[in-house]
């Protein structure tokens, strides 16, 4: 039975019928040794992000009470980045075989490094990765700020309702605001007497609040220490939700019992980005989102490798595989937002926007 683990989640797969597909492929993907890990890459890539982490405050420290400052906070946030997608990999466990180390790990690069709490995130990511695209089960997709299917614009309440007709155009002035919110949900999430190592969690999350606000306070004057925050934390929401919108928005959604098997589950709410090693870095690995959905726990460098392998039988089964380029995938995801809204726009009787 194929059992894919996320942090303290395990996902198993039946034996038998619909999960004969996805087993026929799991034995390719372990006989090209795809599933081995890969101890020194993710030592020279966790290396080097930690270096660009001490460099960027460094720097900070150096250019002090200027307002070059600001070119710092542009570069801090692709730093903080690369450090969410350490912690994403870690979660998965990539990197560690050792479910504590895993965790501590992630926690000190997620709540400590960037303020993210890792394990509300850690809980969030499992239920999307068993459920990708489900409009009930995947919080993804949670109809909370933006709608992602017509159903859900119908069923609209509250900012999505106001704001729903005009998402497309907001999509990524929202995302802006996308550090914001995971400071905010970590935060939200200590009060749940279910997430485990709460109080480190909690004390690694406010460490890292009282140094950053520290740091910008004591070398800054308030005004210069204000724009720095802003413009850090919105180009590291925009950064990270441009990093994972092209993955699965605009693919088809899922509702009620549609639930299809295993494999078709993963690959068929899911959307591949073409490019070369520059796009492989920006995105982390996750522009091969088919194969990451597939295999959770294979190593970044080798979704490249496992590619051919999952396309061609994806071909060979009929089941469709989606790659598109960058620019491609946002203009499917605003595509798909805009026509989500209509139900909105026809109700608040807006007149028709261009579609994007």
């Amino acid at each position: 039975m194929p059992t894919h683990t996320l942090g303290e989640t395990a996902v198993a797969e039946p034996r038998r019928g619909a999960g004969s597909d996805f087993a026929g492929l799991s034995r390719q993907i372990m006989a090209a040794g795809l599933m081995r890990r890969r101890p020194w890459y993710y030592t020279v890539r966790i290396s080097l992000i930690a270096g660009l982490y001490g460099f960027a405050w460094t720097a900070f420290a150096v250019v002090g009470d200027s307002w070059w400052t600001l070119a710092v906070a542009a570069f801090l946030a692709v730093v903080f980045g690369q450090v969410a997608l350490v912690a994403h990999d870690v979660g998965h466990r990539q990197v560690f075989r050792l479910r504590r180390a895993s965790a501590w790990t992630g926690r000190i690069a997620g709540n400590l490094g960037i303020g993210m709490g890792y394990g509300w995130w850690q809980d969030k990511h499992s239920r999307h990765h068993a459920n990708p695209n489900h409009e009930e089960l995947d919080p993804d997709v949670n109809p909370d700020v933006l709608v992602w299917s017509s159903n859900q614009a119908r069923k609209a309440k509250g900012v999505a309702r106001v704001i729903g007709g005009a998402q497309a155009y907001l999509f990524f002035p929202l995302l802006a605001l996308e550090g914001f919110n995971l400071h905010v949900a970590g935060v939200r999430a200590l009060a749940d007497r279910s997430l485990k190592q709460r109080r480190n969690e909690g004390f690694l999350l406010f460490a890292h609040f009282a140094l950053y606000l520290s740091a910008l306070f004591v070398v800054l004057p308030p005004g210069k220490a204000i724009a720095f925050l802003a413009v850090h934390q919105c180009l590291f929401g925009i950064y990270l939700g441009s990093i994972f919108a092209p993955n699965h928005k605009g693919m088809p959604t899922l509702v009620g019992d549609d639930r299809p098997d295993f494999l078709r589950r993963q690959v068929l709410t899911s959307r591949n980005v073409r490019g070369g090693w520059f796009t492989d870095l920006a995105l982390g690995g996750l522009n091969y989102q088919i194969e990451h959905h597939l295999f959770p726990s294979m190593p970044t460098p080798h979704l490249r490798k496992a590619q051919p392998i999952v396309r061609d039988y994806c071909r060979a089964l009929n089941v469709g595989y989606l790659e598109t380029g960058l620019i491609g995938s946002y203009r499917q995801v605003l595509r798909s937002l805009y026509e989500a809204g209509e139900p909105l726009r026809q109700a608040g009787g807006r007149a028709r926007l261009p579609t994007p």
